[in-house]
């Protein structure tokens, strides 16, 4: 009979002596916890309640803590593999002398729980002790005041334990099964267990170059950023793939070669590590692929989110291009007339001259919007604008925006004195190129484009815009209207919108800013001409002040930042700990060959150099791999960011340098622990 608490003394035995194995599992999952909670208490926090912007904090942590919650499960579920498969001589031993799978499978049930237990009280005591630290950080990125009282968030405490107990669970449930199916001697051999010498496969590595080239071809041909962001993740996918099937058939392609190069071959310091990596190359090239996924993760997520965090003021001035932005939508062309507009300019100079301020740098047009595909040759068709509804194939990346200006406006705008024939126009593309030299809205006119300029002031609501839009300066905007004045959509919608701009700079400071938007906003809804207006057909009025909505650039830009860089560490850690088991796996397989070659004369300073050869034939593919993607995405992150008003490519290249040298010094930083590890164990250092 045993005695109580047998089965959970040999757990925390078997836990104790395998300390190498479980102490970076525990300190991953333990690191894992603490971000969920991290994560959760600063969603729940109520410094976010009625901000400006706390609602877009809120959305975007709650999104990252699906992230770090799925990510765990998928990564901790992986990992365990290599540290059950370590222990698998053990149980077989214990079955061989007498304890059923019953028996084992408890030791493994109170393994589970010790590590579950370990993992969530210390993880969810860090994440306690830190998240006052991380609610610090997060409020300094946005700009905000914070109070110096720790709070805890039993909330979310409840649900990180529930997440990581369903985890827990489910990884338990698979070494039960992974054990069961297993037959004593499978238990024996199982650490030792060698595989075939694979054959080089050279379907799956042309397979998988081709797969990437396309995705490095998608990244550098695409030229707008609708087109980006619709086929980034299609890219993405692509390689992906591509990086597992290459770096799977490819390294097994790359130790057939060395071997056949007796120069290199038959050396004291290659000889071991390149047959050795012949037979588990299948493996080994699953784990590199999975490091350089990672990396590359880690390494675009970064770069990205720190370009968008530092370059949220120049964000800001293309979305806001005046301190105060004044829109009026209308569906009347005599709307846009001198004689209507004087008086909304009139009552603008009245709020701000009677706040005592001036306008300077005052942006003042009109235009009128229709949306289309743009087809080959230049033919808009504004009835494809609605099709996505309808349930009709649309190219999102094709649809276009033109927006006509009047000559006049324009010549006032830039100080220049062009002329136009009737027919000509002048053509200004935001955000996309234009090949053509005609342009037509079908079924109506054609324009002959004399020329295509850069110095139209593209308005804040153009920024705003997902697609691309096309400034069409006409000799005539009410002659050149006249025929799409009539045209509709497919709800019977006008499909000309009318608008009219006027914007300007304001010497004042935050306050007295915000407080003539709210003095216009109610000026200019007072108006006598609004009612008119109201009357006679639909419009719109936007009052928007720069000041006003800067918080919540800051908001969206540093809850970005905050939570990209919380996601980097959580895959930082797995990519260390893959790195680790690897190098502790690998070092264990490799031990008896190493002790065999050192009976027969292989000194430590061969095994040295040995190793060495080893980890920098394969160690730094990772590495090299992260940052040829890294390039080729380049382009298609770089237009990405252009929907969100960014377009500082000195900026954006900068934030990428800076991200992969930090990388690249911690990623030797591991290899040269891992490297030492290696050594120790294959030189027999370490039982």
């Amino acid at each position: 009979m045993r005695k109580k608490g047998f089965y959970a003394r040999l757990a925390w035995t078997g836990i104790r002596k395998n300390y190498r194995l479980y102490v970076p599992y525990l300190l991953t999952c333990a690191g894992m916890v603490m971000m969920e909670y991290i994560i959760l208490f600063l969603q729940k926090s109520p410094l976010l309640q009625g901000t400006r912007g706390g609602g877009t904090m809120r959305e975007t942590l709650l999104f990252g803590s699906w992230v770090v919650a799925l990510f765990a499960a998928i990564f901790l579920f992986y990992t365990h593999s290599f540290l059950i498969r370590r222990r698998m001589k053990e149980f077989g031993l214990y079955n061989i002398l007498g304890m059923g799978k019953w028996h084992i499978g408890m030791i493994v049930v109170w393994e589970s729980v010790i590590t579950a237990a370990i993992s969530l009280v210390s993880g969810l005591a860090l994440g306690v002790a830190f998240s006052k630290l991380a609610e610090l950080v997060m409020l300094n990125l946005l700009h905000r005041g914070a109070t110096f009282t720790l709070s805890v968030s039993p909330k979310g405490l409840v649900q990180t334990a529930e997440i990581f107990a369903v985890i827990f669970l489910l990884i338990l449930l698979h070494a039960l099964w992974r054990m069961r199916r297993a037959s004593a001697m499978e238990l024996l051999r199982s650490e030792n267990a060698g595989e075939r010498q694979p054959k080089a496969n050279w379907v799956l590595g042309v397979a998988g170059v081709v797969l990437q080239a396309g995705a490095y071809w998608l990244a550098v041909t695409i030229s707008d950023p609708v087109s980006a962001m619709v086929w980034f993740f299609v890219a993405v996918m692509m390689v992906i793939v591509g990086t597992y099937l290459t770096f799977i058939a490819g390294s097994v392609a790359l130790c057939r070669l060395l071997q056949k190069s007796k120069r290199f071959y038959y050396k004291a310091s290659h000889f071991v590590s390149v047959s050795s990596m012949a037979y588990r190359m299948k493996r080994n090239g699953a784990g590199l692929a999975s490091i350089c996924i990672l990396a590359t993760m880690v390494l675009v997520m970064l770069s990205s989110t720190t370009c968008l965090y530092f370059g949220a003021e120049d964000s800001l001035q293309t979305r806001y291009p005046r301190d105060m932005n004044i829109t009026l939508y209308v569906h009347r062309a005599e709307y846009l007339e001198d004689a209507w507009l004087s008086r909304f300019r009139a009552v603008t100079r009245e709020a701000v001259e009677g706040g005592g301020m001036v306008q300077e740098n005052v942006l003042d047009y009109r235009t009128a919007a229709i949306t289309g595909l743009l087809q080959e040759g230049g033919i808009l068709d504004p009835d494809s604008s609605g099709v996505a509804e309808t349930g009709t194939n649309l190219q999102l990346w094709d649809i276009r925006t033109l927006n006509f200006i009047s000559l006049d406006d324009y010549n006032r705008l830039t100080g220049r004195h062009e002329t136009l024939g009737p027919d000509d126009v002048l053509l200004q593309a935001f955000r996309s190129d234009y090949p053509y030299d005609t342009l037509t809205v079908k079924g109506q006119q054609t324009f002959h484009v004399r020329e295509q300029v850069k110095d139209i002031p593209a308005s804040g609501d153009t920024a705003a815009m997902m697609f691309a839009t096309l400034y069409v300066v006409v000799p005539d905007l009410t002659a050149a209207l006249q025929s799409m004045m009539a045209l509709v959509d497919y709800r019977g919608e006008p499909m000309l919108n009318m608008h009219w701009y006027h914007s300007f700079d304001l010497p004042a400071d935050k306050a007295e800013q915000i407080a003539l938007s709210e003095t216009l906003s109610d000026r200019l809804y007072e108006m006598d001409a609004i009612h008119d207006m109201l009357e006679n057909g639909g419009f719109g009025l936007s009052v928007e002040s720069k000041e006003e909505n800067r918080d919540d650039f800051f908001n969206t830009f540093g809850s970005l930042f905050f939570l990209g860089v919380l996601l980097s560490i959580v895959f930082i850690f797995a990519a260390v700990l893959m790195i680790y088991y690897k190098q502790l796996s690998e070092g264990y397989e490799d031990q008896a060959r190493f002790d065999i070659m050192q009976k027969v004369g292989m000194t430590r300073r061969d095994i040295r150099r040995s190793v060495n050869a080893q980890l920098l034939m394969v160690f730094f593919l990772p590495l090299g791999a992260a940052l040829c993607h890294l390039v080729f995405a380049f382009p298609m992150v770089r237009l990405i960011l252009l929907l969100f008003n960014l377009n500082n490519v000195g900026l954006f290249m900068e934030t990428t340098l800076i991200s992969f040298l930090a990388f690249a010094g911690l990623y030797l930083a591991v290899y040269k622990l891992t490297a030492n590890v290696y050594y120790k164990i294959v030189s027999g250092s370490v039982e």
